[in-house]
């Protein structure tokens, strides 16, 4: 059976890797979609395609003859969503901002009604700790569950993924030290507003969720931190120094390309690492494309779609390390 898939943001770091993996299953065609085809590296196996998402009318042109669109930016991502799922086509959704799951979660009885399947938490993280949440919520229960993120400050980013970075400095409060596999080790993590702590509470019963982000420069982690306080974050809202700090992130690349996510639940934990946040979450969002028509129709996160240990697994075969039976926090 063919299966024609349309990456909205196919341009980007994400869309890329993603746009990769799909082209090199057969009988599956990949369109690469996004507002400026001209200024992007082609993908081998797929097809550019310009498609601007917020023009409702070029949006519905390139939904023709589409059976899964995998969306990798944030733009009025729950309109795309409905649009797809009033049409019968099946969703994966990238996006890390709670607001937005939100969104498309309430579409639930359309997509239900409509035979058409919302996939959402899709990536790293959001995704991959959403998956190594509910290993460890199964295997040890207990009333906090805890999630830190490390990645590499080295490696290139879109002007889109440092913006969201920066907006989400000072927003929450609390640090604690999450251990990560070798070579990282003991590190202190900030709390960072991944939309994965808003939807686990919901989808695996626990009471309390906390997501924390550390970079492996414990230098930049440092300056990270103190960009989240409050003075830094007012600061941080003047447009002006807002331009000048993401011009600074966008030339200064201090650390590697590594990253780690790891959880820990009562006496467990569990860990995922590797090279390149963004072919992590381009991988898993590909992986999910493939999964989804085997899946019920309706709007669900990773979590509640698949068997974690066997997706985590299938998806560490692409170059990437799953550490499960990781003992808890002493």
């Amino acid at each position: 059976m063919t299966t024609t898939v349309l990456i909205l943001g196919g341009y980007g770091a994400v869309g890329r890797e993603a746009a990769a993996a799909l082209a090199g299953h057969p009988g599956t065609t990949v369109i690469a979609a996004g507002r400026h085809p001209g200024r992007a590296r082609p993908v081998a196996g797929a097809t550019a395609m310009r498609v601007d998402a917020a023009d409702p009318a070029d949006l519905a042109r390139a939904l023709d003859g589409v059976d899964t669109v995998l969306m990798c930016a944030e733009a009025d991502n729950a309109r795309v969503a409905r649009a797809c799922l009033e049409r019968g086509i099946g969703y994966v959704d990238v996006s890390a901002s709670h607001h937005l799951l939100a969104d498309i979660r309430d579409l639930d009885g359309l997509a239900t009604q409509r035979g058409a399947t919302a996939a959402l938490s899709v990536g790293l993280v959001p995704g991959v700790t959403n998956l190594l949440a509910r290993v460890c919520a199964e295997r040890s229960p207990a009333p906090e569950l805890r999630i830190g993120v490390l990645l590499g400050s080295g490696e290139q980013h879109g002007p889109a993924a440092m913006a969201w970075t920066v907006d989400g400095l000072g927003r929450l409060d609390g640090s604690w030290t999450m251990s990560f596999p070798p070579p990282y080790g003991e590190r202190t993590v900030h709390r960072f507003p991944f939309s994965d702590q808003y939807t686990l509470p919901g989808t695996l019963d626990v009471p309390s969720v906390s997501t924390g982000l550390c970079l492996d420069s414990r230098l930049t982690t440092g300056l990270l931190a103190a960009a989240g306080r409050p003075v830094a974050a007012r600061l941080l809202r003047r447009p002006r120094v807002r331009g000048l700090l993401l011009g600074l992130l966008g030339r200064v690349h201090l650390g590697g390309d590594g990253f780690a996510v790891a959880v820990t639940s009562g006496t467990v934990g569990a860990a995922f690492t590797g090279r390149l946040q963004s072919r992590a979450t381009g991988r898993a969002a590909a992986l999910m494309v493939r999964h989804l028509p085997a899946l019920p129709p309706g709007v669900r996160h990773i979590e509640q779609l698949v068997d974690p240990v066997t997706f985590l697994t299938e998806l560490a075969a692409d170059g990437f390390d799953l550490h499960l039976d990781r003992p808890g926090p002493s």
